[in-house]
């Protein structure tokens, strides 16, 4: 199959159903039948996809631990003028998914790339959930490990855009805990769980109750999960600044000038470095 418009072999990135066979698209479905290859990250579970449609098209694997001869010989197949579909487990490719580097490659070798939109887990919570969505960020996984996951809430704390994440169901009561100790209790936030599928649940609330609802019930912790977390309210910058002044000439009577600063950035949201060098031009006229 080839690009009617270019003429050219080409490599499409095609979008799967996240759970609702129904949601894939008639030109999808199409174009996994005549393209020459299929790439999936998982064969096995695409094959469920593929018989369920009828579509015979040879699949060979293609994930994050692929090595690099697997993308080579993708981009060597493309090359010779043949097509090759990408697809991921669920959803649109390279969205936390397997394909950057393929795409990057491909277009390097002027090889055509072309998107076949459909699901995609992360706009499909976006705009049931509720919350703002003129303007939001997706931070994909969030780290395993608590120290690291822990300071990427932290620099996430005073966006003021919707913030959302993906998350398994492993680490979602984890995660869930240290949002409500990071962003506040108060925060609102959405949890989206097996979005599209039989036990699809979108429950929304405060932090601290989200907290208390994640443990209350083991399918609660089960499946695939979205959080969105409401923004940070809107401060008035000057309005900021005197409150963060008047929080650092209490504390630089009793602590040294680092650990005031610190103290202060993370209750106000201010950047480090920028309260650093305003408690030290504090610390001095106290001289």
């Amino acid at each position: 199959m080839t690009d009617q418009q270019t003429g050219k072999a080409a490599l499409y990135i095609v979008a799967t159903p996240i759970g609702n066979l129904g949601d894939i698209s008639h030109r999808a479905i199409e174009i996994l039948r005549h393209a020459d290859v299929i790439a999936a990250e998982d064969t096995r579970h695409s094959s469920r996809l593929t018989q369920h449609f009828g579509i015979a098209t040879r699949l060979v694997s293609y994930h994050d631990y692929s090595s690099s001869g697997r993308e080579d010989a993708i981009l060597a197949e493309l090359a010779a003028g043949r097509s090759v579909a990408l697809i991921s487990d669920a959803g649109t490719p390279l969205i936390s998914d397997p394909g950057y580097s393929l795409v990057a490659r491909a277009r390097q070798m002027q090889i055509t790339v072309i998107p076949v939109p459909g699901a995609c887990a992360l706009t499909t919570a976006l705009c049931a959930a509720g919350l703002p969505t003129d303007r939001f960020v997706f931070e994909g996984f969030p780290p395993h490990k608590q120290g690291a996951r822990r300071q990427l809430f932290e620099s996430l704390a005073a966006e003021q855009r919707t913030v959302i994440f993906y998350e398994s169901p492993h680490r979602i009561a984890d995660s869930i805990t240290d949002m409500r100790d990071v962003f506040g209790e108060q925060r609102l936030a959405v949890i989206c769980r097996e979005l599209t599928k039989t036990w699809e649940t979108i429950h929304g609330d405060s932090l601290g109750a989200l907290s208390q609802w994640i443990m209350a019930d083991d399918n609660n912790r089960r499946g695939e999960f979205v959080v969105l977390i409401h923004g940070a309210p809107i401060v008035d910058q000057d309005s900021q600044l005197s409150e963060a002044d008047r929080q650092l000439r209490i504390l630089l009577e009793e602590l040294p000038v680092k650990q005031a600063a610190a103290l202060v950035a993370k209750l106000t949201g201010l950047k480090k470095n920028a309260v650093y060098k305003r408690a030290l031009e504090l610390a001095g006229a106290s001289l």
